[in-house]
């Protein structure tokens, strides 16, 4: 009889793929997939630490290319959801689409198949959000700077965007609540980590940490945004929904609303 394990790893997407792998090849009976940050011990299962192997990660990675690569997308992106228990329900969805004589047609009626789908959307639109909504200030060493709150871990997914759109700039994207960020010096982006003492919102106060010159385009930018505004013609509703309001504090344009 196979043995219940639940295996930890670090985190990592290329730490889960890892963990796959294993389990695949040791034919183990996963009762869960956990983070070492998050790690509860089971009552009726051992546990085993996997560390973090790229060439087997890839070794998965590429099995389930060949299989749908649809599928590649959907799973990184259900990954960052970050939801609860996320793992072992990527695990149970590898499985199956491994089993499948074509991946091409997963079944979207079974359970598995829908959460995926779901949280692979959810993530995908706050992707696209995060796109439009990143606020950048600019700072006296010369780095455009911005803070971003995110639902779901999505810094890796709009790294290309950014670097393309600015890469004559050095700017630093940062995700205050998963406390790192992602830094472009103008070759490269790298994923940094800071220990910041203030969150820089988009508010009327100042900060030293930001030229003057920024604070008189911001405002120049909050009488453009309001000057432009038909009161009549409103829809706060409509707004609301394309412009969450958790989003407000970080944009220049709500500098008085926020």
């Amino acid at each position: 009889m196979n043995l219940s394990k639940t295996l930890i790893y670090d985190g990592s997407f290329n730490g889960f793929l890892t963990a796959v792998f294993i389990a695949f090849e040791e034919k183990l009976e996963v009762v869960d997939i956990q983070r070492n940050s998050q790690e509860q011990g089971g009552l009726f299962s051992e546990t085993e630490t996997i560390f973090t192997n790229v060439e087997k990660a890839k070794r998965v990675w590429n099995g389930i290319r060949n299989k749908s690569n649809n599928s590649i997308s959907q799973i990184y992106f259900a990954f960052l959801s970050e939801a609860d228990g996320v793992e072992l329900i990527l695990y149970t969805y590898i499985r199956k689409l491994m089993s499948s004589k074509n991946g091409k047609q997963m079944d979207y009626s079974d359970g598995t198949v829908l959460r995926i789908s779901k949280l692979a959307r959810s993530v995908g639109r706050e992707k696209h959000r995060m796109e439009a909504f990143v606020r950048f200030q600019l700072t006296k060493d010369d780095i455009y700077f911005a803070n971003i709150e995110p639902d779901f871990d999505v810094l890796p997914l709009i790294s290309k965007h950014f670097r393309s759109r600015y890469a004559d700039q050095q700017w630093l994207i940062y995700d205050v609540k998963r406390k790192y960020g992602i830094y472009y010096n103008l070759e490269r982006v790298e994923m940094v980590s800071l220990n910041l003492n203030e969150i820089h919102f988009n508010k009327i106060h100042k900060s030293d940490a930001f030229l003057n010159e920024e604070y008189d385009y911001q405002t120049l930018w909050n009488d453009y945004f309001k000057s432009t505004h038909i009161k009549s013609r409103i829809n706060r509703k409509l707004h609301t929904q394309h412009v969450p309001k958790r989003y407000w504090k970080y944009l220049s344009e709500k500098k008085e609303t926020a």
